[in-house]
């Protein structure tokens, strides 16, 4: 569990030095997610995002967990 503790968080920090440089990353303008504005108020709703992230996940934690 440790050894995925650590992959997981160095994967976080992998993907805040990528934002903190300015490197777009693609999630957020997905297929399947939706916005909008009305008025002063926008909204975004994730769900492609949100999907693509969960299979990914799963997939990379099954593979890792295995033994």
């Amino acid at each position: 569990m440790g050894r995925v503790l650590l992959a997981v968080g160095l994967l976080i920090a992998l993907v805040g030095l990528l934002m903190t440089l300015g490197v777009k990353l693609p999630l957020g303008r997905l297929p399947g997610d939706f916005s909008g504005s009305s008025g002063g108020v926008t909204w975004m709703v994730p769900l492609g995002s949100s999907l693509l992230i969960s299979v990914v996940l799963t997939l990379l934690l099954n593979l890792l967990l295995r033994q």
